[in-house]
């Protein structure tokens, strides 16, 4: 199971990395958006978690790229951010993205989320 982290913050990178890669999953990360997206289209992950306040090119602009490619259309995405206000995720729904993570990350339940996710692009993976 492969998964893309795009996040520009470092402890942010290291605390996602790590509990995927305690969970068997194989971590790949992009520090910026445009990174992301050509990390995305040509790794082609499993899923992708994305960090939505990200230098250059954001994750609502890197999200939009993404799903007008079709290798990377239906590719599952999650946004992750520390804007928690309320219908935060909801905002997230309709840009596009699959699923909401909040920062910083639930030790407890991260994985399980991407988990969620894994299996969703043509197949049932699971890591």
């Amino acid at each position: 199971m492969r998964v893309l982290v795009v996040e520009d913050d470092e402890a942010n990178l290291y605390l996602a990395s790590f509990l995927l890669e305690e969970a068997g999953a194989e971590v790949v990360s992009a520090r910026d958006g445009a990174s992301g997206v050509r990390l995305a289209a040509g790794l082609l992950p499993d899923v992708v978690v994305m960090d939505v306040s990200l230098p250059g090119l954001d994750g609502f602009e890197a999200l939009r790229a993404l799903r007008s490619d079709a290798r990377t259309a239906d590719m599952p995405i999650l946004a992750a951010t520390a804007f928690a206000q309320p219908g935060e995720r909801e905002r997230m729904l309709r840009a596009g993205f699959d699923d909401y993570v909040e920062k910083p990350l639930d030790v407890s339940t991260f994985a399980a989320r991407v988990r969620a996710w894994a299996g969703r692009r043509g197949g049932s993976k699971r890591f």
